[in-house]
C-alpha cells in the first residue's frame, strides 16, 4: 500500500482541505439531499437513465425545493 501511494503514476490523489471548508459542507448537504430523495429509492435501467433522472431531479428541486442554506459558521473554531 505504501509503495502504491508513493507512486506518482497511480490515479488516486489525496487533496487535503482546511478543516472548515464551507463550500465542501454545502456540497455534502446537496449530495445528501440527492441521495435521500432520488438515489436510495431509484430504479435505473442504465447509466443514461440514471443521468436523465438526476437531471430531472435537479430541475424539479430547483423549481420546488431550492432555498439558500442557512450557514451559521462564524469562522471561529467550535468548542466541545
Amino acid at each position: 500500500r505504501t509503495a502504491f501511494l508513493a507512486d506518482d503514476q497511480h490515479p488516486v490523489y489525496f487533496i487535503y482541505t482546511p478543516k472548515h471548508c464551507s463550500w465542501l459542507n454545502q456540497i455534502e448537504i446537496w449530495f445528501s439531499i440527492l441521495s435521500r430523495r432520488l438515489l436510495r429509492r431509484g430504479n435505473f435501467s442504465s447509466t443514461q437513465d440514471l443521468k436523465e433522472q438526476i437531471l430531472r431531479f435537479i430541475d424539479y428541486f430547483n423549481r420546488t425545493m431550492a432555498k439558500p442554506f442557512n450557514w451559521t459558521y462564524n469562522g471561529k473554531p467550535l468548542s466541545f
